[in-house]
């Protein structure tokens, strides 16, 4: 993990946020060819919610298509994706508005 998954994952593990279950580094399985799994990994997944959470850093300025192609096959699977940046992080209060708005909306 990386210092802002780690940071991210102490606000969220143990039940923490909403007595919400959330799971760190969890494979999103998409399809299968020749007997392979065909998936990706979620740097955050809670299945109360059907909710995927990814830390972007700046490698994520380059590669955009690649993440909308993996949100579009999450929404596929009736799952929502909330992107934020790492350096949200530092603001926790911000990323807790954020999930709220989620969990309301």
């Amino acid at each position: 993990m990386t210092v802002s998954e780690r940071k991210l994952w102490c606000h969220l593990r143990n039940r923490k946020y909403k007595n919400l279950k959330f799971l760190r580094q969890h494979p999103i399985i998409y399809g299968c060819v020749n007997g392979n799994a065909q998936f990706f990994v979620a740097d955050f997944y809670c299945d109360e919610l059907k909710l995927v959470l990814e830390l972007d850093g700046s490698i994520h300025e380059t590669q955009r298509a690649y993440d909308a192609n993996r949100d579009q096959i999450m929404h596929e699977l009736g799952l929502h994706v909330l992107r934020l940046k790492n350096e949200e992080t530092g603001d926790m209060e911000r990323i807790y508005n954020k999930l709220n708005e989620y969990c309301i909306g």
